[in-house]
């Protein structure tokens, strides 16, 4: 069941729903990366591979989906605090 396409699709959809209730940018590179799986096997191309290899590129696209993601939205302005002194100082 896990070679059949339409899982990984819906499975990308469920993460991108998640990403709509808990918007971090988490789920979004997981759910892109589900699709992307999900059309690679509709299409016949990752259909030899056996579930430890499938579950490999799925991480590599989830995460080149992650750090696209990344550059392209960026990071939310206040998301990170730099601290330039100390308390104690």
């Amino acid at each position: 069941m896990i070679h059949a396409w339409w899982v990984w699709i819906c499975a990308g959809l469920v993460l991108g729903i998640l990403e709509v209730l808990a918007p971090a940018y988490i789920f979004l590179g997981f759910a892109v990366g589900a699709v992307a799986i999900g059309l690679c096997l509709a299409l016949g191309w990752l259909t030899g591979l056996g579930l430890p290899a499938l579950l490999v590129v799925f991480a590599l696209i989830s995460l080149a989906a992650f750090i696209a993601l990344r550059a392209a939205l960026g990071v939310r302005h206040g998301q990170v605090k730099v601290w330039d002194r100390d308390i104690n100082d």
